[in-house]
């Protein structure tokens, strides 16, 4: 099972952009599908986009499109998202999750009885206005 491990957070200007990064260790990343999400303070936990095990595909929630780009570098292990035109709402703690099938990944949030096999730690973006 893989160790998923995130970084890039921090404080930044309303209208800047970010590059989020989720590092995984101690298992096979490429045969996992990969997701990115946030939760702020007070609110469950929501999905902002998912990738192929390839990278090949992307999906992204309605309400993110547009601002935020996942992709994914298999021979880094590690998975990325930029989040452009940062807003004060996107203040949040951000999470990337991995299962071996995307269809988790996607519904994971989504009240489905289901849970992705691998959660990282989270880190926390502030967006300043």
């Amino acid at each position: 099972q893989v160790q998923l491990v995130e970084s890039g957070g921090g404080l930044v200007q309303a209208g800047g952009s970010l590059r989020l990064s989720c590092t995984a260790s101690g298992g096979a990343f490429s045969t996992y599908a990969m997701g990115w999400f946030r939760q702020a303070l007070g609110k469950e936990r929501e999905l902002i986009g998912a990738i192929t095990k390839s990278g090949g595909s992307t999906y992204y929630a309605d309400s993110v499109k547009d601002r935020f780009t996942i992709s994914r570098d298999n021979a880094k292990n590690t998975v990325y998202q930029r989040i452009y035109n940062l807003r004060p709402e996107d203040t949040a703690v951000y999470y990337c999750g991995a299962d071996p099938v995307l269809h988790t990944v996607v519904v994971v949030t989504a009240g489905e009885d289901k849970d992705v096999e691998v959660w990282g730690h989270g880190t926390r973006v502030t967006v300043s206005s």
